[in-house]
Order: C-alpha cells, then structure tokens, then sequence
C-alpha cells in the first residue's frame, strides 16, 4: 500500500537539494527501470503497475527491495513523465569517486554545462561512441536531475562520472586536452590524434578561461552556413564522431 509518507519522500527527490541530503534519486518508465535494474546501481524501491510486474516477472525475482504495485494515476503523480504505465525506481546515488583512465581510451569532460537536457543528451552521445568515462567541473549540471537521466535512455548506467575541478584533474592526468573553440583547427583537417580528453564548454560562453589554460589542442567544426553556433549535444556527438574515425586509422 502506498503511505503518505512514501509519497513524500519521493516528491522531494524532484528536488535537489533533498536528492543530496538522502543520497537517493528516482528512474521512470519500463526501459530506464530496467535498465537500472541490471546495472551496477542499488535500488532500494520500484513502485510499479501490476501489468510491469507480470511482464518482467522473471527480471525482479532477483530484486531483494520493496516492491509496491500502483495504478497509472499513482505512478504519474509521483514523478515527472506525463504518461508512466510502468515503474518507478528510487535509487542509490553512486560516490563521486575519481576514476584513473586508462590507456588508449578517450575521456569527455564537460566545463559548466548547464542544461540537464544538454548533459543527458551528451552522456548518451558518449555511450553511443563507446566512451564510458566523463569529468564535470563543479557547476555543470546535476547528473541526478531527473530531467538529465531521462535524455539519458538508460546509458547514465554506462558510464563513469565525476565532480572536480577539470584543471586539478587535467594537471593529476597529463593527458592530451583537445578544446572545442569556434577558432581552433577544423576538426576535418586531423589526420591523426592521440587519445586523450575531448573537452566541450558552456552552452553560452564556452569554455572558461581557467580551463582553457589546459588545452593542448583547440578544434572546431567548420560551418558551412551562418549559424552563430551549434548546440553543445550535436557539436558533441560530431567531434565523438570524428575522433572515432581518427583513432580507428
């Protein structure tokens, strides 16, 4: 049965500031529930419809939490989607833990990205392109907002991720640090890189000055028309796209 309290507390996770008090987020629909459920994360509850329950009855016989069945309308009270006739998961934040890369893999970091439809977007870019591996500077958005683990899919189960200051973590890794800049070298011009770190900035001004300190190489996607810019996402996903092509020759 579902108490007032329960619905409490998952209402506050909407907001960030009780997400990081609890250390608990929640995942909506069948494909990111599932997804999760298979993954590395802990989860501590799924609230679902009894139609999810008999259609992956096999998949949460080995989920150990509690399990509350809802209707639609009680499942799209407490979270964001408009329509859920599936589940909702509250999950176990992960540490923000540092990772070591390791050789021969590209990193993508983010400076300030702000958007959480931008940083959901990019980590699924990333995980179309294989890189499980990403760095934020401190003031890019939330990983956890809900609004950037549904742009997600599902990859924010795929990747690794810390919070630090890119200039600590550029100097601790001596790593090649390729800049994206509207002047910097076009990107169609390469004929061959080193792996390293693919480095992409603010949706407004960039990348900031203190990390730009660090850039071994600036890169820039040539346009061909006259649009002021590209959206930080697809000028992600071109640069990826390149860069793939580069280390594969």
């Amino acid at each position: 049965m579902l108490s007032k309290n329960t619905v409490k507390f998952i209402k506050s996770l909407h907001q960030k500031k009780y997400r990081t008090e609890t250390g608990k987020f929640f995942v909506e629909g069948e494909k990111s529930v599932l997804e999760v459920l298979e993954s590395g994360f802990s989860i501590d509850m799924i609230l679902m419809t009894e139609s999810f329950e008999q259609k992956h009855f096999r998949k949460l016989t080995s989920f150990s939490g509690q399990k509350l069945i809802l209707t639609q309308n009680q499942l799209e009270g407490l979270g964001q989607f408009q329509s859920n006739d599936s589940a909702l998961a509250v999950v176990q934040m992960k540490p923000n833990q540092a990772f070591q890369p390791e050789e021969g893999e590209m990193i993508l970091a983010l400076d300030e990205v702000r958007d959480p439809g931008n940083l959901g977007t990019i980590i699924r870019i990333a995980d179309w392109y294989g890189i499980k591996k990403l760095v934020f500077s401190p003031h890019t958005a939330e990983f956890y907002n809900p609004k950037v683990i549904q742009a997600t899919m599902g990859s924010f189960t795929r990747v690794e991720f810390f919070y630090e200051d890119l200039g600590k973590v550029f100097s601790r890794w001596n790593l090649p640090v390729y800049g994206a800049f509207l002047g910097g070298d076009n990107i169609h011009s390469l004929e061959k890189i080193t792996p390293g770190v693919i480095l992409m900035g603010n949706e407004s001004n960039g990348i900031s000055a203190d990390t730009a300190k660090y850039v071994n190489q600036k890169i820039t996607i040539p346009a061909f028309g006259h649009a002021e810019s590209l959206n930080v996402a697809i000028a992600t996903a071109v640069i990826c796209d390149n860069f793939k092509r580069l280390i594969g020759k």
